[in-house]
């Protein structure tokens, strides 16, 4: 399943690499991610597109711990045809 993280971040050195290893040891995996610094309030929205066969709930709740994100929503996107 595919899945579309909304997050926003504080503005520190390393937290887009925790925000991506914390994807990855909960068994997801990257496909795709963009971002750009909110106008104004120095943070970072980002938008990171993971696939994964694990319930999105458990990586929602463990990205909410890392100290560099203030928020993180999460929604499923349709499902990737595998090609043949």
């Amino acid at each position: 399943m595919r899945y579309r993280l909304d997050l926003v971040l504080k503005p520190a050195e390393g937290a887009l690499t925790r925000v991506i290893g914390m994807a990855e040891r909960r068994g997801f995996t990257p496909q795709a991610i963009s971002g750009e610094p909110a106008a104004g309030d120095g943070r970072w929205r980002l938008q990171l597109v993971v696939d994964g066969n694990r319930p999105p709930e458990s990586l929602r709740l463990q990205m909410q711990k890392i100290y560099d994100c203030e928020s993180v929503v999460v929604t499923a996107l349709e499902t990737v045809e595998a090609a043949t």
